[in-house]
């Protein structure tokens, strides 16, 4: 006995002629139009549902730019006496510090920094040429027999000996 194979046609081609395709209502496959939209489409001036969720939610008051930016602000970066101190050796290997007699010779500005805190214990004598200084780390370097210099400092002893 010969079996026959019962020949099913398939779905989407029994379905060509209706213009929902088994997926309900028209609109429902149409792009994103049943669901409003994708990412932050609607979401315009009246589109009120979508403002709370895609702006106050995250931590925006407003869509775009707003305000002013500051491309001049100079960034501190800060040394702390330290790190100077344990890694004065490796400074000086590397040229970005000089040692003359007992003392250190640097410029924060090769080690790229500008500011020099007074956090450590000082134990050798420094000469540091800083933009800034606290007036902690002054005084710890003072007392251990360095000095800081900074900018104001060298714009005063300038003015005085054009004075004289």
């Amino acid at each position: 006995m010969i079996r026959m194979v019962a020949i099913k046609r398939r779905k989407n081609t029994r379905q060509r002629a209706r213009t929902t395709h088994g997926y309900g209502s028209m609109k429902k496959n149409r792009g994103a139009g049943h669901r409003g939209g994708r990412g932050r489409a609607g979401s315009g001036k009246r589109g009120d549902v979508k403002k709370p969720s895609l702006l106050w939610e995250k931590g925006h008051k407003h869509k775009g730019r707003v305000g002013f930016k500051t491309y001049n602000k100079e960034t501190i970066t800060t040394i702390n006496l330290a790190l100077l101190e344990s890694k004065m050796d490796s400074f000086v290997k590397k040229g970005f510090a000089q040692k003359k007699g007992d003392v250190f010779v640097i410029d924060l500005k090769d080690i790229k920094r500008v500011k020099i805190l007074g956090s450590g214990k000082v134990t050798l004598k420094y000469e540091v040429t800083a933009k800034y200084a606290s007036q902690r780390a002054i005084e710890k370097i003072a007392n251990a027999g360095g000095k800081i210099i900074l900018p104001s400092v060298q714009e005063e002893t300038k003015a005085e000996k054009s004075d004289n």
